[in-house]
């Protein structure tokens, strides 16, 4: 890639909304938020993001960013790309190795769904994050990404509600 970050053009965008709205029977809706939005993968966990308090630093939401940002950067290696998907917004593929910190562009979205759902996924869908704003959850998926950080996401978010799409027993 020429440009760290690129905003999708209409053909491509609408090629990978197709594709992950076919792999993962993605159903957008505001009006039924305490249910899932997509068909969540058998190697995933998700996690709500209700516990996060509304904290004047907002140590614990940038911890949550930071960790998923680390392993999405970690799982898809030195030259691999990833997708940011708003929906209803602009769409982006970008190289998670030359984004964030000092004198680079700032990661497209975030993992933390502000007012949309904001999704990340590897080129070839195989792991990412979806945040559903009114859910009010994050679900990663893909078994390597979930080892790179699910421990970590535990201690800022706490147990998860769901693995592989099913609730858990918070007992």
């Amino acid at each position: 890639m020429d440009e760290p970050v690129i905003e999708l053009s209409g053909a491509e965008e609408r090629g990978v909304w197709d594709r992950f709205h076919e792999e993962f029977n993605f159903q957008p809706r505001m009006s039924s938020p305490k249910r899932p939005a997509i068909k969540e993968p058998v190697a995933s966990v998700t996690w709500s993001l209700a516990t996060l308090p509304d904290e004047p630093d907002n140590e614990r939401l940038d911890r949550l960013i930071e960790v998923v940002e680390q392993g999405l950067h970690s799982c898809v290696g030195r030259q691999g790309t990833l997708f940011a998907l708003d929906w209803q917004h602009p769409s982006y593929r970008f190289a998670p190795q030359e984004v964030g910190g000092h004198g680079r562009p700032a990661w497209p979205l975030s993992p933390y769904p502000d007012g949309d759902y904001y999704i990340y996924l590897s080129e070839d869908f195989r792991m990412g994050s979806f945040g559903h704003p009114w859910e009010e959850s994050l679900c990663l998926f893909g078994q390597e990404l979930l080892d790179a950080v699910s421990t970590e996401v535990d201690k800022v978010l706490g147990p998860p509600i769901r693995r592989a799409g099913k609730e858990v027993d918070p007992t």
